[in-house]
């Protein structure tokens, strides 16, 4: 396809907003919505999880490219231009057991585990109540029996104690808890029986897409990461007059608005912007046109504010299928890169040497900065009682978050499909194995590891990135009960003092040459 010039004589500018390069990041990623929702309406949205579809011929890989070309840059041949005008108006609108027995299954202590959940949750559905304590203590003792029976092989004591954990969950405990009871209950029945049931993997794509995102409008966890990926990103890019950003986790594309306006800001002006989205899909015919849909609004607002910018998008079965020709990268000293990934990189592992290929593959692009944000837990582990007793614990968090959220508490059917969002989630951990089993999250000391032993140094976020942070979670009304916690160099969402996700920056040993 030809490329046309396009005339970008329309530069939105507002003389009377005096911010900074941070503000803008700040104030944009706290209302994705407008651009989120644009793009859900026309059911195009591209799935660029990590566990996609199967393509039988992957290495046939569909890509497309878009761009507004103020000057230069690209050189494929499938070029496509979008000529249409764009707004910015995102941007300003922004079984039982008996009473005596020992709480203590094979060394797990269970009480102090039902404290940790009574913590997280806040304690405001079981103080003053000894029954509903001693309830929750009597359901997590059921539901670890019932983790030992099934690792033991004992799959009728099992099934027999599924049906105590939901009786108790039914019977005194209500709220969170009640919720988190009943999907792990749902999960180990399926562990047990086996049953065809719908999994993570394979589930309804248009579902997936709308429990996604109405989990993750119901908390910060989206705005929080973008927010520290775009810090990161656009200190590392501080100097370079064309970038390019290479995002593992396109989705709709939310995360880039917000930084396209911060470099806007920029003295001199902005740099040309490369973008490379990776999507998956489920049905291959519409794929494509999930990915043009963002790749086309994105360029239509880079127009507005006189951005050179270029779009190309692939599609790959897992990340694992990237190779570095298909990016189409550029010399050093002539374009910058940036490695963006959140929430997808540990869905990689449920493939034996899949991440050891995707860390490789980042070695070679030789990217200026690669930001990760994960979630900060380990459902990783091989013992299934292990992945129980951690899972339980974090989502009752999880499920107090959603319970307490400024949106969710407004709307009982926003609460639910977030709910179902973890639900899922709870299943695949619980109840898939193999390949299946993509719900692999680990903690960023084990993040850590796989990245210095990739030859990655950390680049630490510091105080200033930090207060960037605590100043999105001023902008909401239960900002209160999230923290931001600097720790070892990374930073750390954490809802009750439960750390929930974490945001890093890293950049290889081979890197320190360029600056």
């Amino acid at each position: 396809m030809s490329s046309v010039e396009i005339s970008m004589d329309t530069i939105m500018e507002d003389e009377d907003s005096v911010v900074s390069n941070t503000d803008a990041i700040i104030y944009a990623a706290s209302d994705i919505s407008g651009w989120t929702h644009s793009l859900i309406s026309d059911n195009n949205i591209p799935n660029s999880s990590s566990s996609m579809s199967v393509d039988e011929h992957h290495h046939n890989h569909h890509h497309q490219q878009i761009s507004t070309a103020a000057g230069g840059g690209g050189n494929e041949d499938d070029s496509m231009i979008v000529s249409s005008s764009a707004s910015s108006c995102w941007l300003n609108n922004n079984k039982q057991i008996d009473d005596q027995q020992e709480t203590r299954i094979l060394n797990v202590d269970f009480r102090a585990l039902c404290d940790n959940t009574l913590k997280s949750c806040g304690g405001s559905e079981f103080r003053g109540s000894s029954v509903n304590e001693e309830s929750s203590v009597r359901l997590v003792n059921t539901m670890m029996a019932c983790a030992e029976a099934i690792q033991e092989n004992n799959l009728s004591l099992a099934d027999e104690l599924i049906s105590d954990i939901r009786r108790i969950a039914v019977s005194q405990i209500g709220g969170a808890m009640k919720k988190e009871a009943t999907y792990f209950a749902d999960a180990l029945h399926h562990k047990i029986h086996r049953t065809n049931s719908e999994d993570l993997v394979e589930s309804s794509y248009s579902k997936d897409q709308v429990l996604s995102m109405s989990f993750y409008d119901s908390c910060l966890f989206l705005k929080f990461a973008h927010l520290i990926a775009n810090q990161s990103i656009l200190e590392a890019f501080a100097n370079s007059k064309r970038v390019h950003v290479i995002d593992f986790s396109l989705n709709q594309g939310s995360q880039w608005p917000a930084l396209l306006q911060a470099l806007t800001l920029r003295p001199g002006g902005p740099p040309a912007f490369r973008l490379t989205g990776i999507g998956g899909h489920s049905q291959p015919d519409d794929t494509t046109d999930a990915l043009q849909e963002v790749g086309g609004k994105l360029a239509q607002l880079a127009e507005s504010m006189g951005i050179e910018f270029e779009f190309r998008g692939l599609v790959v079965h897992t990340l694992a299928d990237l190779e570095a020709p298909m990016l189409n990268i550029r010399l050093s000293n002539v374009e910058s890169v940036a490695v963006n990934s959140v929430f997808k990189l540990h869905r990689v592992f449920s493939i034996p040497g899949a991440i050891e290929k995707v860390m490789d593959l980042i070695k070679q692009i030789d990217p200026k900065i690669v930001t990760i944000a994960e979630r900060e837990v380990n459902h990783n582990e091989s013992v299934f009682m292990n992945r129980i007793k951690e899972a339980w614990h974090y989502y009752s968090t999880m499920f107090d978050l959603l319970e307490n959220s400024e949106w969710t508490k407004c709307s009982t059917i926003d609460l639910e499909i977030a709910a179902q969002h973890l639900g899922r989630e709870i299943y695949n951990l619980v109840a898939c194995e193999g390949t299946k089993r993509v719900m692999r999250h680990e903690t960023f000391g084990q993040w850590r590891v796989r990245f210095n032993s990739a030859g990655f140094n950390l680049v630490p976020l510091g105080s200033n990135t930090s207060r960037h942070a605590n100043m999105l979670l001023a902008l909401y009304t239960n900002g209160k009960r999230y923290r931001v916690e600097e720790k070892d160099g990374c930073l750390m969402l954490s809802w009750n003092s439960r750390p929930l996700i974490t945001t890093s920056a890293w950049r290889g040993y081979f890197a320190k040459s360029k600056d």
